[in-house]
């Protein structure tokens, strides 16, 4: 069953929320934080992406760039931007758009659980993105960004939550990116919150595969060094907001290909039975949309011959009956053939990047269902790289746990 632990959350004072709140460290590369934190001294992006404060060129596993970190977190924790709750607290964080609303539990997970399984995993993890995590972590003794997971919907969850939506305004209430409303609210009555994950079997990361890895090293790591028991001190836990499934919004993960000649599109399309349309999205599972040469195709993926769960995916189909005996793209992770693009910059990205000849042929994808995660998830299989564009995305800054 599954653990969370309430925490002393350090938090913006809601005035200066919008100067230090900012996207995820892995929605942006260096170049685009960079932009970002312009003429913003106070973004979070000097935590998350301190290499901007850095000479050009700065490897991103510099030393220098773990310290920088530091130093920016202390920096803001110390100054009058950020308070810190004096006693352990539930924070409940809300997303909502025009269309869209999904409201979780902002807490903290145990270490223990991601190393037994009740948090299940579907993605494979890279040993130098764990290596640069668990730096960060170890140099900045916090956790400065939480994990997004999601778990089957429990009434008693929900009615917890909304004892204290509805009967309390937010603390924060932040107008991010994209017309996405940011609202936390907190609570220090936890013990119904504590009780009610109690009951549920297993959670599941929906984003952040690299950040759970890295928070279990970082507890193996200082638990050996600190000579304490498993499980009692404050790094065996690490931030998460918990969103029950049924509110998860998942976006598909859409691939272009740099090198595809004419002769063999020709030979695709006859092969696949390729049908031209005005159609830019598959509006099934099994379909894809093939933009090429100015024009937007349909197509059926083959099916797959494996009983396993995970090669039913849509993703997987792709890849096995298509991108590989096609392409030769055995491994999307480095292959420098292929590229992905998520579901949020729309196919008139994937128009633009083909249009404008940096690629040769793009490829629109239905999403996965999230019902699709937790079964693979369930199955102790993993899902192919780029399966899943989780959106809206959780803000950094606006809670920070400290060990």
């Amino acid at each position: 069953m599954a653990t969370i632990q309430p925490f002393k959350g350090w938090l913006p004072e809601p005035k200066h929320a919008d100067e230090i709140a900012c996207v995820p460290y892995d929605v942006i590369n260096t170049e685009e934080a960079k932009e970002l934190a312009q003429r913003k001294p106070n973004s979070y992006l000097h935590v998350i992406r301190p290499e901007i404060d850095l000479p050009e060129g700065t490897a991103f596993n510099d030393d220098r760039v773990y310290e920088k970190g530091a130093e920016n977190l202390k920096s803001l924790l110390k100054s009058d931007l950020f308070e810190q709750d004096e006693k352990p607290a539930i924070y409940i964080y809300q997303m909502e758009t025009d269309n869209h609303t999904q409201t979780g539990v902002f807490t903290c997970a145990s270490v223990q659980d991601y190393d037994d399984d009740t948090i299940l995993k579907h993605e494979l993890t890279r040993p130098d993105k764990e290596d640069d995590r668990t730096k960060h972590i170890l140099t900045q003794e916090a956790h400065a960004e939480p994990v997004m997971l999601t778990f089957r919907d429990s009434e008693d969850i929900s009615f917890q939550i909304e004892k204290v939506t509805l009967t309390n305004p937010p603390h924060i209430e932040h107008e991010g990116e994209g017309g996405v409303t940011h609202r936390i609210w907190k609570t220090y009555t936890t013990a119904d919150f504590v009780k009610g994950f109690a009951e549920i079997e297993n959670l599941y990361i929906a984003d952040g595969h690299h950040r759970c890895k890295s928070a279990s090293r970082v507890a193996e790591q200082l638990r050996k060094e600190r000579n304490v028991f498993l499980g009692e001190a404050e790094f065996e836990y690490f931030p998460v907001v918990l969103f029950p499934m049924t509110q998860m919004k998942i976006l598909p993960y859409n691939r272009v290909i740099k090198s595809v000649s004419e002769k063999k599109f020709n030979e695709i399309e006859k092969k696949y039975n390729l049908v031209q349309t005005n159609q830019k999205s598959p509006d099934e599972k099994g379909s894809i949309s093939i933009y090429y040469s100015g024009k937007w195709w349909s197509m059926k993926l083959p099916e797959s011959i494996s009983k396993k769960i995970s090669a039913s995916l849509d993703v997987a189909r792709l890849q096995d009956g298509f991108l590989s005996p096609e392409f030769g793209i055995e491994n999307p992770r480095t292959d420098k053939n292929i590229s992905f693009v998520g579901g949020i910059r729309g196919t008139k990205e994937l128009e633009k990047l083909v249009d404008s000849g940096k690629y040769d042929l793009a490829i629109s994808m239905y999403p996965t269902a999230i019902q699709e995660l937790l079964d693979v998830s369930d199955a102790g299989e993993l899902m192919p790289p780029k399966s899943t564009w989780f959106e809206p995305k959780i803000k950094s800054g606006l809670i920070v746990h400290t060990f």
